[in-house]
């Protein structure tokens, strides 16, 4: 393997000289004598027996060979700024990476803004986000396949906090045969029409939880699938309110009107994989879980 000829450290004492102007600013902003950085940046010319620099007044500009080297060189210092971040953040027992699946079902607004917090908060995590349907979420937390899991049903042997609720509401397009009926629905209208189903995500024992047993089911992988399989007025569903809201302010749904059953709550858990041995990322998220489902 052949050994570099230049350091990441003349580079980064390179674009400093460019960013700040010339080398008594550069010397001032990495704490250095003025000296050392003209030396660091002339080894660095000589190492590459190409010019970077040209004086042009009493500024220091790059060459066009510069441009493009420092350009490319920029990218191995954020590389290697990033990469030390790294080790500081696993030295203060940061997890270098942390899955959290989570239901379908869960405010998709809240679950963006708890990313975006984690984003921030631990920066030097790798966030790993899976959505589940149904026993989706079971197989992640009875394979280990995650940190974090959002379900809404617990499997035996863990234990979980409650979240929060998300209503189903039964909707179709106004124009659904099934509002031409016009008088409450029963179970019996509702299979003699063809009923949107989200596929179940899990495969150790999947489930058809929701479906009526109609002869004509249009199946789908996810609820923003079937929210466009209302929409073009192919079926009838049961789906999260929040995801259906705007639909049904604009007229462009209608919630059916059932005898009972029209809407039915899930109760969402958040449940903790491997709980001995939690790491400050994972704690984290159970704050920002906590929080935003109050929200």
């Amino acid at each position: 393997m052949a050994i570099a000829k230049t350091s990441v450290e003349q580079w980064a004492v390179l674009a400093a000289v460019v960013d700040s102007g010339g080398f008594a600013q550069a010397a001032e902003a990495l704490n250095r004598s003025q000296s050392a950085v003209s030396y660091a940046v002339a080894r660095l010319q000589e190492s590459l027996g190409v010019p970077l620099l040209v004086i042009e007044g009493r500024k220091s500009v790059l060459t066009p060979h510069g441009r493009t080297l420092l350009a490319r060189a920029r990218a191995l210092i954020k590389d290697l700024d990033t990469l030390e971040q790294l080790a500081r953040s696993l030295q203060q027992g940061w997890e270098p990476e942390l899955t959290l699946v989570v239901d379908a079902a869960f405010p998709r607004t809240r679950l963006l803004g708890i990313v975006a917090e984690l984003q921030h908060s631990c920066p030097s995590t790798q966030i790993q986000l899976a959505d589940v349907v149904l026993s989706g979420a079971e197989d992640a937390i009875t394979a280990g396949a995650a940190d974090l899991v959002v379900t809404s049903r617990i499997p035996p042997g863990y234990l979980g906090d409650w979240l929060l609720d998300v209503t189903f509401v039964a909707a179709a397009r106004p124009d659904h045969g099934l509002f031409q009926l016009e008088r409450e629905l029963t179970t019996d209208d509702l299979v003699r029409h063809v009923q949107a189903v989200v596929r179940d995500s899990g495969t150790a024992h999947p489930r058809d939880e929701g479906w009526l047993g109609a002869a004509r089911r249009f199946t789908v992988s996810s609820m923003e699938a079937s929210l466009a399989t209302l929409l073009a007025g192919l079926a009838y569903a049961w789906l999260p309110e929040h995801l259906l809201a705007d639909a049904l302010r604009s007229g462009e749904l209608r919630r059916l009107p059932l005898a009972t059953g029209g809407t039915r709550n899930v109760s969402l858990h958040m449940v903790l994989v491997r709980p001995a041995s939690v790491g400050p990322a994972a704690r984290a998220a159970v704050e920002a879980f906590h929080r935003h489902a109050l929200t």
